[in-house]
């Protein structure tokens, strides 16, 4: 049996969130190749009634990595979410890590335009398409 994957080891930074993100977490980053990357290590606690993780998981991480990835695109303001989209395309398994991978489509004055997807390796589990208002703009 192959040892479980430790993001640590392989480059990753735990990131500091939030109290709700905690329950979640611990999440990680580092930099890729269009930005910062975010990653979960999955566990029995994420799993749904089928025994692969929870969709509500996987769209908690898009949102968080999209929310953050539009708040670095645009200055670091404050923000909040008006729409998120999110296609399950594939299972993600307890102890795998689940990787973010987020970018700015279109950005305006007061709005910012997003796609993220949700990869296990070379496997997309999920992909989506949002919009972030920005606050006080």
């Amino acid at each position: 049996m192959a040892a479980p994957f430790d993001p640590a080891a392989a480059g990753w930074e735990r990131v500091d969130l939030s109290e709700f993100m905690d329950l979640i977490g611990p999440i990680w980053q580092r930099p890729g190749g269009t930005g910062l990357l975010y990653g979960l290590l999955t566990a029995e606690k994420h799993r749904n009634r089928n025994g692969v993780v929870h969709g509500g998981v996987m769209a908690t991480l898009l949102d968080m990595a999209l929310g953050r990835t539009s708040a670095q695109a645009q200055g670091g303001r404050k923000q909040a979410t008006i729409n998120l989209d999110v296609q399950f395309l594939a299972p993600v398994r307890a102890g795998e890590f689940l990787v973010a991978e987020c970018r700015v489509v279109r950005a305006t004055r007061a709005i910012m335009f997003m796609h993220g997807s949700l990869s296990v390796e070379d496997r997309v589990c999920a992909v989506a398409q949002g919009t972030w208002k920005i606050l006080g703009a």
